[in-house]
């Protein structure tokens, strides 16, 4: 049992049990292959079936379109548990918390009925395409387009920084269907990447952190996609389908912190009580002890914040405001954590060969994906 771990308001019995079965399937199978995953760049392709029979892949989505049936309390044990386990290359926040609902929200029932299957088995591996070279966190400047030509779309752009790039076969691209109508001209284009002629992947980015992640570069040259794949049926319901999901994304971001933070506490601690300096272990110096309470502390505290917003999100009742806080308090403090936990481990706390230093590197991209920070400072004053 973790030293951080305690029961949060909105886990059942249903989401404990869920929870050590998602732990003990990382445990016995993927954390003895992160240095594998890691040497690779990515975690092999297999890995999504194995994630599809083991139960963590759409935990929320309704039984009628082939998954668990549960809520996102149970996306939530996924995200939580993976980051304790710092199994990092496994992209399952974005495949089955954020493409799952997309689909699900805003996909017509066709769309659902084909798609959802799949991705609950892992047969299809889903990602989300907004960012582009050109472009952040400003969706509406994006300049990939898609021309309706038929039956079809041609499809023509690139996009950067997309996570589960090299094994995804499932892309929800953003791109504009009218370039004269802004946010009101895009839409998602849903994209099936086998023997698609015109797409390639890029490069699997080197990345400060998340080594073992597939996240890549991707390019749409003419490629023609049917025109039933435009996602919800009706063209310019692009933004309005992201804006709706961002802040689950969101709420996903914090809830990997805090669990890499709660791994990384356990570790700082059980290494302070057998590390020995001056003739004892270092746990017995003020001063570790001081700063090991002040994280805790901190951990502590946005959790609170955390399993506040999971409950309102429960009943529908996050906003944008308060996922926006919750994502940069939670990344703040996680900063925070990582650099004081790194600090007590002295020297070793650099090496990669130890957790700790993994944990540090990941956390920093934290930050700057689903809305950078100072982004979200901006939509959560928008609320005052």
């Amino acid at each position: 049992m973790p030293i951080m771990n305690f029961e949060s308001p909105w886990m059942g019995e249903d989401h404990r049990i869920y929870a050590d079965s998602v732990s003990r399937f990382l445990e016995d199978n993927w954390v003895p292959r992160i240095p594998e995953f890691m040497q690779a760049g990515q975690m092999p392709r297999d890995t999504w079936n194995e994630a599809g029979a083991a139960g963590l892949l759409c935990a929320s989505m309704p039984e009628e379109y082939g998954g668990l049936g549960g809520d996102f309390g149970h996306e939530a044990v996924v995200s939580i548990e993976t980051a304790r386990s710092n199994v990092s290359g496994f992209g399952g926040s974005m495949h089955s918390g954020i493409i799952a609902p997309y689909v699900l929200h805003h996909g017509t029932e066709e769309q659902r009925k084909r798609w959802l299957p799949k991705l609950t088995a892992g047969d299809l591996v889903g990602a989300l395409a907004m960012t582009e070279p050109s472009t952040g966190s400003d969706v509406q400047a994006i300049r990939t387009h898609a021309v309706r030509e038929g039956d079809h779309y041609r499809l023509t752009g690139s996009k950067t920084f997309i996570t589960n790039g090299q094994n995804a076969d499932l892309i929800l691209v953003a791109c504009k269907t009218d370039r004269d109508q802004g946010a009101h001209g895009v839409s998602l284009l849903a994209v099936e990447t086998h023997g698609l002629n015109g797409f390639r992947r890029g490069r699997n980015l080197d990345k400060i952190g998340y080594k073992a992640q597939d996240t890549s570069e991707l390019f749409f040259e003419d490629c023609l996609i049917p025109a039933d794949n435009l996602l919800g049926g009706n063209e310019g319901q692009g933004f309005y389908q992201m804006m709706s999901e961002l802040p689950q994304e969101r709420l996903l971001i914090a809830l990997h912190a805090i669990g890499a933070m709660e791994r990384a506490i356990d570790d700082t601690i059980a290494y302070c009580k057998e590390r020995e300096a001056f003739g004892k272990p270092i746990v017995h110096f003020q001063n570790t002890r001081f700063k090991l309470v002040e994280c805790r502390a901190d951990v502590l505290a946005t959790r609170c914040l955390i399993d506040a917003c999971i409950v309102a999100h429960l009943k529908g009742e996050l906003g944008v405001d308060r996922a926006a806080m919750a994502k940069f308090w939670a990344t703040d403090i996680q900063g925070k954590v990582m650099d004081e936990c790194l600090q007590l481990f002295g020297g070793y706390g650099y090496m990669m060969e130890y957790p700790i230093a993994q944990l540090y590197a990941d956390a920093r991209v934290q930050r700057i994906y689903g809305g950078t920070n100072e982004i979200m400072k901006e939509l959560a004053s928008r609320s005052l």
